[in-house]
Formats: structure tokens, C-alpha cells, sequence
């Protein structure tokens, strides 16, 4: 098979992976193969290939939103031709505390897609068939691709944040995961106050019926139930923290943060303010919000690029060049 291949050892900027073939993947029990569809490009791809987050493999094939149809080690839950989405958590141990006390997104040995296994930059995948989920009619491959890290962590921020029906909501950087987050927080009938730099997610955030949007120094109008911030600065968590009435939730929706800024405890935390940071998603997480995408019918904006073109893809996400989220489709 054919696949975009990243080496910790040899990596230079803007030809972070390289083509290549590669054998099919031998399965293991409990696996099953897919042929890769389509697999969103993600921020958190971009940490792998640049360092950010530290190589747990030294070769890894990146991507972690896989679409794929079955093709091998089929189950009578699975058999072959079933279409399936896989996310960004790959496997859990399943007898730590955590996988025990329903929290299996903190598993002390997770397996992460892509990162600490080979993800869908690839015509062909192996996964763990307990991890996949099941994807309703209708929905096309490229379109569900970025649901299924982007989306599925922006609702699990939600719920991280402890959004209600009716609250006042700030969105912090309004990239991939937060346009998908406000079209759940409109169902819920709440209030969106989008803050982010570049027009073009400003306008994306007007054009997507927020009611408040302001650059990135701005300050929303009223205080805030809940913010989450998607953008990997802590400047960012202090500027949300400060928008929030007192027993307000600050969700921080990223991986990678760089270091947070000294803030005045008195006026920014006190008041049973929270910060909270969003772990990973639970399988849970991932079939709750494809339903819900589904009934919304969630259809995405996105700009495909071909395998051989999977460096500029990552380059697009980088410099956050394309109107939409970056899709390849094999």
C-alpha cells in the first residue's frame, strides 16, 4: 500500500512525510482492516510532525479521522463493506482506575491513532474494531472526516464546560473545532460570543449566525457562563477566564498549550471560577456526537487534497490558509 510516512529522525520543515510503500498491516486479534476513504488533517497532526508533542514512535503514519469501509478481520458486528469512522483514541487498557471508573479517556495506557499507531494517511488502516464507530447512511466521507476529532473533542468540551440550555457561550479561536460546536450550542438555543484573530474566521463566525463576534484582544459584552478556547495559548485561557461571571467554566480544548501568563487570582479566579482542561474523548463521546451530527445533519465545510499532496495539506492547516477543514481523499 501506499502512505504518507513521518520520520522523528529525518523531518524537515514543509516535507514532513514522505510517500511511500509500505506492506499491508499484519492484524492482531481483536483488529480489523480498513480501506481509507478519506482522513481529516488535524492541528494535533501538525504537534506530531513538528515536534510539539514527543515521538513515541520514531516512523509513524499520521491521521487520526479516518473514514473506511472493512475489509478484513470482519465481525458479525462489522462484516465486510461495513462503513466506520476512527478517532484519535486508538485503545484502552480497559482494567486501569480510570477505564474502570468510566473514564477510559484518561487511561494510563491508551493507544492515540496516528501517533502511538499507524493512523489513515494511508490506503489502508488496521484498528482496534471496539474503537470504530459505525457511521449512518448518508453521511460522505469527506464530510464526516473532520467530524471525528474535531467535532467529537468540541463536544466533549461542551460537556467538559458544562454547557446548559440557554447559556451564554464563548467560543476563543474559531478554527475547525468550533465551527462544528456552534451549530450544537444554536440547538441548545445559546448564546455564541466568538473571539479569534484573522477576518476570515470572523467572518466565518458571522456567516455561521454567532451573536457576537470581536478580534482576538476584544472583550465579549456580557459575562460568560462557559468559554472554551481552541487556540494552543494561554494568553487565550486568561482572556476567556476574564469574560466569565462568577462559577463560570473555562474548558481549554487543545493537546499542546504553550506557558500560561501570571494572572490576578482576586479578579480573573476567585468566585469558584473553574479552569478545566479536555482530555482526549471516551467512545461514548464519539457515538452521541455523530448521532447528533447526523439529526443536525452536519455537513461541514472542507478542501480536499490527494495522498501525494499530504505536506500541503499540513502546510494549509498550519498557516490556516483554506476556508474550511483540510480532507484527504484516497
Amino acid at each position: 500500500m501506499r502512505a504518507a510516512v513521518f520520520d522523528s529522525r529525518s523531518n524537515t520543515l514543509g516535507t514532513w512525510v514522505s510517500i511511500e510503500g509500505l506492506p499491508l498491516p499484519q492484524l492482531q486479534p481483536g483488529e480489523v482492516l480498513l480501506k481509507v476513504i478519506a482522513c481529516g488533517v488535524c492541528r494535533t497532526d501538525l504537534h506530531i510532525v513538528e515536534g510539539d508533542l514527543p515521538a513515541i514512535q520514531s516512523r509513524i503514519v499520521p491521521g487520526h479521522q479516518i473514514v473506511g469501509e472493512v475489509v478484513d478481520g470482519a465481525t458479525a458486528a462489522l462484516p465486510v463493506g461495513t462503513r466506520v469512522g476512527v478517532s484519535w483514541m486508538g485503545g484502552v487498557d480497559g482494567d486501569c482506575w480510570f477505564c474502570r471508573h468510566d473514564m477510559e479517556n484518561l487511561c494510563d495506557h491508551p493507544l492515540f491513532t496516528g501517533y502511538s499507531v499507524n493512523g489513515g494517511y494511508a490506503e489502508y488502516a488496521s484498528v482496534r474494531a471496539d474503537f470504530t464507530v459505525p457511521l449512518p447512511e448518508g453521511f460522505d466521507a469527506p464530510h464526516v472526516a473532520p467530524l471525528l476529532c474535531a467535532g467529537i473533542i468540541g463536544f466533549r468540551s461542551l460537556r467538559v464546560a458544562g454547557v446548559q440550555r440557554g447559556d451564554r457561550v464563548g467560543l476563543f479561536g474559531f478554527g475547525s473545532s468550533a465551527s462544528l460546536a456552534i451549530r450544537i450550542l444554536q440547538s441548545w438555543k445559546c448564546e455564541v460570543y466568538v473571539v479569534t484573530r484573522g477576518e476570515t474566521h470572523r467572518k466565518t463566525a458571522e456567516s455561521l449566525g454567532a451573536t457576537w463576534v470581536g478580534a482576538e484582544n476584544a472583550k465579549p459584552p456580557t459575562e460568560l457562563d462557559r468559554a472554551i478556547t481552541f487556540a494552543p495559548s494561554g494568553k487565550v485561557v486568561v482572556s476567556a477566564l476574564a469574560a466569565l461571571r462568577k462559577g463560570g467554566v473555562v474548558a481549554i480544548n487543545a493537546i499542546h498549550l504553550d506557558q500560561m501568563p501570571a494572572f490576578d487570582y482576586d479578579k480573573l479566579l476567585w468566585g469558584e471560577r473553574q479552569i478545566r482542561s479536555v482530555a482526549n474523548m471516551t467512545r461514548q463521546d464519539a457515538r452521541d456526537f455523530i448521532a447528533l451530527a447526523h439529526n443536525l445533519k452536519f455537513r461541514p465545510r472542507v478542501v480536499t487534497f490527494s495522498l501525494d499532496e499530504a505536506n500541503k495539506a499540513l502546510e494549509a492547516v498550519k498557516h490556516e490558509t483554506e476556508d474550511g477543514s483540510a480532507v484527504i481523499v484516497l
